[in-house]
């Protein structure tokens, strides 16, 4: 059957067009429920169980289906989720209004219609005869939706009682909406709120606790007093932002100091790029990462950034008067050229919440049901919950989810989603930072693993047609111990003519990975492996990672070649590129590789071909570092674990040898060769990478903390720098140098991907090269793969495909290929904190060598170098005499009654593992010299001033 629905569309030119749609109605739509014999059921189809099993309701005890209207699927789907519901029709009304308003739920709901042990089934009742309906004239869509699920609800309360069983089952709709739930009673429908239907399930009360808080009626705070600001509808913010009036930007909440966020503001204007916001009603609850609007305030209002390290950690809703002390420590007096544009939340655009890993903090009421979590990033606020398990959830690491935050709520108000485990726990505390830092680490699915080579695999003869054999050559390959995913390889010969050949194989990981199917798509997803401390979480399948892709040793493989031919001052004569097989003579380690070199009796091939590349290698270093590269440095840490227990028994500095740097040397060209061939080739769509110059206020702390040394530090350009960071030394103090290249690291922007179309600035800063990209690690980052596809083109060795040729599409790439590998990073990060954790909690108290990094008006931040710990040593406490705090900006220093503190100083502390608070356990540091006493005003003792550090570790930028 055909309808049509006729509507005028106005088109840009002014003009009057007539627009008719045909809309197919079916009759043969199968209801999908097992025991039905009139439809005619697809085989192997998800089917509806014959007799409905999962939770008993005291609502209704006969056998049932569950048919839940979009606001159930939107706010509920935690609840969907839970393996106790099943036998669910999901309506495609439904399905399209949730696709609309929420792609992250859209793909959920997706997921468990595709699980075979829920038996969800998605019922397209849009093109069911008996259950398609017009939207009628001055009908609003909303309640043509309504009526469109009553119908297929009636319709299936009616088709079901044809169905020859013992028991009649039921369908009840789950509706929150009440008009909609009174329509469908009247209409003699069975009808329930979710919570109704939840509440009645008679072996399951704890469900009760995933219930979201749709409405804040109710839920909100007995005094019903106003602290927040009323937000501005969107129609408002979207006239204020069109006009001027307000900004529109990305909400960065402080992780120090929760009282501080700065907002960056969208647009190519310069001014008023980052607005501070700062205050409690002046953040107006929004949540780090939310799209927000901002009112820029008066001049005379501005704040500059605080140096004040304030963590929340009230109990208490109420506290007012403590709230409006901490912000008025914010207000101290400060120079003003500090001032930055400061502004007010006025509205939210786009809320950008997602389930948050964290711990209950137990309510100290009894037998209370509302109690507050803390999240594990800092940055987000406090939730509150409602939940029966609070003892048994106690001490464990639970994820949240936030279902609004009323206006006159000191804390947003959640509901609880699962219990991950005990915290502390390892496996626990992996899948924590896992999640926190969102990388995907489920197992590969079935579709996926579906385009993985069939085993047992060798080249074919086929295979050769289209490659050059380079198994003769003596290629090898050098890597850090137990690396089984090896992407790259090297060989050095001579020639005839004198010359050198030099060669970077580099993993062909493209000839198994095609554009466009599942295994591509899971890829480009994950963007990049990620290293934890004892696990890989791996970007592709392990057959792929740890086998058939890596160059090991004594086994044929594809590579992707870059062979040049150099003269003995490695200046590049020919540059040529081509898809090949090799046979690795040697995977070595970089020390085993350093021994060879510096070994006396040893003249083999591999030998010989690593001396050639490790001479060549340090006159390509010289010279990208006469041309302005940077040497910068952060302390790199590894581990040595326990075979047994696998916790770590040892914890010290990487050391790094001439072969790390002989690697990054041949990297470094091949990247840089394959950069200007793809760009050369696509000029508008290649994919490069790039790091930004930073702005000259990012050196600000690097050049005061230098001239408080008497040193001059130049940041002109990149080579000024480099040039002055090699001269700033100093003969009494060595580690004065590493600790400026440590400071000059943190003034660097991130290096980022981008599509050569979309942008001007091709430049690494860095690198101090005009072009660059990532080709010699495709193993383990996506847009490698991008780069050998075009390369591949170029060379006419592969065919193009339309998304490599489209630089929108690309773009977008490169923003989700940023966003993971940024996220990789801060996960590997937190894993070394952790293991670092676990190291002091064997070791004990430890007491050792630090400098200081960085003065705040409250604290200092140091570093020890003997283990790349990072910490804050804070000089205030809670219930503990303040001493009397002297900061200077400007030198930078800070004074602790008579001991002041400069950037750089040595000084000496005491360590050990602080876990008082499990859910962020942190290293506590007492300064052992020079020592701080306070004056006590009741009793006229000295007691030494007690300090705490949250410490960090950090991995190094990649270029």
């Amino acid at each position: 059957m055909l309808t049509s629905r006729t509507f005028l569309k106005r088109t840009r030119a002014g003009a009057v067009m007539k627009v008719v749609r045909e809309h197919y109605l079916r009759e043969d739509i199968a209801c999908g429920a097992a025991a039905c014999e009139q439809c005619g059921q697809q085989p192997g189809e998800p089917r509806l169980e014959a007799q409905p099993s999962g939770a008993a309701s005291s609502l209704c005890p006969a056998p049932h289906y569950l048919l839940p209207d979009t606001n159930v699927l939107l706010h509920q789907i935690d609840i969907l989720e839970d393996p106790v519901i099943r036998n669910v029709i999901v309506l495609q009304t439904v399905l399209q209004e949730v696709r609309k308003r929420s792609a992250p739920v859209y793909k959920r709901i997706r997921d468990v219609i595709a699980d075979p042990e829920k038996h969800f089934y998605s019922f397209t009742n849009e093109h069911h005869r008996e259950t398609y309906i017009e939207q009628e004239q001055g009908e609003t869509s909303n309640d043509r939706n309504d009526k469109a699920i009553r119908v297929a609800a009636k319709w299936y309360d009616e088709h079901l009682k044809k169905i020859n069983n013992k028991e009649i089952i039921q369908v009840i709709l789950l509706t929150n909406d009440r008009n909609n739930k009174e329509k469908a009673v009247e209409e003699g429908l069975t009808a329930y709120t979710c919570e109704e239907y939840i509440k009645s399930l008679i072996a399951n009360p704890d469900l009760v606790d995933r219930l979201a808080c749709v409405s804040d009626e109710g839920k909100e705070i007995e005094s019903g007093r106003i602290i927040f600001p009323e937000h501005l509808p969107l129609s408002k913010l979207q006239q204020g932002i069109k006009s001027g009036i307000y900004f529109q930007g990305t909400f960065r909440a402080n992780r120090d100091n929760y009282l501080e966020a700065t907002v960056w503001v969208y647009g190519d204007a310069e001014e008023n790029k980052e607005i501070i916001i700062q205050g409690l009603k002046n953040l107006n609850r929004a949540v780090h990462e939310d799209l927000v609007a901002v009112e820029l305030l008066a001049k005379d209002q501005w704040v500059a950034p605080s140096s004040v390290v304030l963590q929340d950690e009230g109990q208490n809703e109420d506290d007012d008067e403590n709230e409006e002390e901490k912000e008025n420590t914010l207000k101290s007096s400060v120079n003003k050229n500090m001032l930055r544009p400061s502004g007010r939340v006025v509205g939210i655009i786009k809320r950008n919440w997602r389930p948050f890993c964290g711990m209950l903090s137990k309510s100290q009421i009894k037998e209370a049901r509302r109690h507050l979590f803390t999240p594990a990033d800092r940055r987000i606020p406090r939730i509150r919950i409602e939940t029966r398990q609070a003892s048994t959830l106690e001490g464990q690491r639970i994820i949240v989810a936030i279902d609004g935050w009323p206006r006159n709520s000191r804390y947003p108000n959640g509901h609880f989603v699962k219990n991950l485990g005990t915290a502390g726990d390892k496996e626990t505390e992996t899948e924590v930072l896992l999640l926190e830092h969102d990388v995907p680490h489920q197992a590969f699915s079935q579709a996926v693993l579906s385009f993985l080579p069939k085993m047992p695999w060798s080249i074919t003869e086929e295979d050769m047609k289209f490659r050059e054999d380079l198994r003769y050559l003596c290629v090898c390959s050098v890597d850090p111990p137990g690396c089984t995913d090896i992407d790259d390889a090297l060989h050095c010969r001579e020639l005839e003519n004198g010359n050198l050949e030099v060669g970077v194989h580099i993993a062909d990981v493209s000839h198994f990975i095609r554009p466009g199917n599942a295994l591509d798509q899971e890829s480009a997803k994950r963007g990049t492996t990620v290293y934890l401390c004892e696990k890989r979480i791996d970007m592709v399948p392990e057959l792929l990672s740890s086998n058939l892709c890596s160059l090991r040793s004594n086994v044929d493989r594809f590579a992707f070649s870059c062979i040049w031919e150099m003269n003995h001052n490695a200046e590049i004569l020919k540059t040529r590129f081509t898809k090949s097989v090799i046979n690795s003579k040697a995977s070595l380690t970089y020390a085993e590789a350093q021994m060879r070199i510096d070994s006396a009796s040893m003249q083999d091939d591999i030998t010989t071909s690593l001396r050639g590349l490790n001479k060549l290698a340090k006159v390509l270093k010289k010279r990208r570092i006469d041309n302005g590269a940077l040497t910068l440095s952060s302390p790199e840490v590894r581990f040595h674990i326990d075979s047994e227990t696998h916790d770590p028994i040892d914890l010290q500095t990487k050391e790094l040898k001439e072969t790390n740097s002989l690697v990054e040397e041949f990297m470094l060209l091949a990247n840089v060769s394959v950069a200007k061939k793809i760009h050369e080739e696509f000029s508008e769509y290649a994919l490069l990478r790039k790091h930004p110059a930073p702005p000259p206020s990012n050196y600000d702390i690097l050049v005061k903390a230098a001239k408080s040394k008497n040193l001059e530090i130049k940041t002109d350009s990149a080579k000024a720098l480099a040039d002055t960071l090699d001269k700033a030394e100093s003969p009494d103090f060595p580690y004065l140098n590493t600790l400026l290249r440590i400071l000059a690291t943190r003034c660097m922007m991130q290096a980022v991907y981008f599509c050569s179309g979309m942008d001007n600035d091709f430049h690494h800063y860095g690198l101090a090269s005009p072009i660059y990209t990532h080709f010699t690690s495709p193993i383990r980052r996506y847009a490698d793969i991008i780069v050998h596809r075009l390369l591949a083109v170029a060379i006419e060795a592969d065919s193009t495909y339309p998304e490599l040729t489209d630089k929108h599409k690309l773009a977008d790439l490169c923003k989700n290929l940023n966003y993971r590998h940024k996220m990789a990073q801060y996960a590997q990060r937190a894993s070394v904190a952790f293991h670092t954790q676990l190291f002091f909690k064997n070791k004990g108290v430890v007491n050792e060598e630090a400098y200081i990094l960085f003065v705040r008006k409250n604290a200092i931040v140091v570093l020890i170098p003997k283990y790349g710990l990072e910490g804050t040593v804070f000089f205030e406490e809670k219930d503990k005499p303040k001493p009397n705090l002297n900061y200077n900006d400007e030198v930078p220093s800070l004074t602790v009654e008579n001991t002041t503190f400069y950037t750089f100083d040595k000084v000496k502390v005491n360590i050990m593992l602080d876990a008082s608070n499990v859910q962020h356990q942190k290293i506590r540091m007492a300064l052992v010299e020079p020592k701080v006493s306070i004056k006590t005003m009741d009793l006229g003792l000295f007691s030494p001033a007690s300090k705490t550090c949250v410490f960090h570790l950090f991995v190094p930028q990649a270029s």
